[in-house]
């Protein structure tokens, strides 16, 4: 089943693009395992949860509600991993890093469509995310990878 929200507005930027917002979230400040929730399309397959974003909302908060309504957690906002254009689907997703503080037993699309979450390492939600080359790009932007290329880059040769 695919989620379709009704009276939904789609935005879209001066280039045509359709306004997005995301968070990865992360157990922890060491940013070492984030959660991924099943796709409404495609249920086998995992993504990092985001969407469009609504009328006079900003992109940190339509990211907050998102993950909400997908993943049902809640958490703080850390920081921002930028922005990330997809020229096929013609969208442009802010994306952040949200350390999650709650769990809800039940959420919005755990009930309406069944989505799952599930906490995974990061060389794990790497492979769950090869079918999508642009979320795949978050991941590497995290906390972990940064630290472990600036260690490889320092070692003399």
């Amino acid at each position: 089943m695919v989620k379709e929200k009704p009276n939904s507005t789609r935005l879209y930027d001066s280039d045509g693009f359709r306004k997005r917002a995301a968070c990865v979230c992360v157990k922890n400040e060491q940013e070492a395992e984030v959660l991924l929730v099943t796709s409404s399309r495609h249920t086998d397959q995992w993504i990092v949860p985001g969407g469009g974003l609504e009328p006079e909302e900003e992109a940190d908060a339509a990211a907050a509600r998102e993950v909400i309504e997908e993943a049902g957690v809640r958490g703080n906002i850390c920081r921002c991993l930028g922005s990330f254009q997809n020229d096929d689907r013609k969208h442009r997703t802010v994306v952040y890093v949200l350390v999650v503080t709650e769990e809800l037993p039940e959420w919005e699309d755990s009930k309406n469509i069944g989505r799952k979450r599930k906490w995974f390492k990061l060389d794990e939600a790497s492979k769950h995310l090869a079918h999508r080359p642009l979320q795949l790009n978050y991941l590497q932007l995290l906390r972990p990878h940064n630290k472990r290329n600036l260690e490889t880059e320092k070692r003399p040769t």
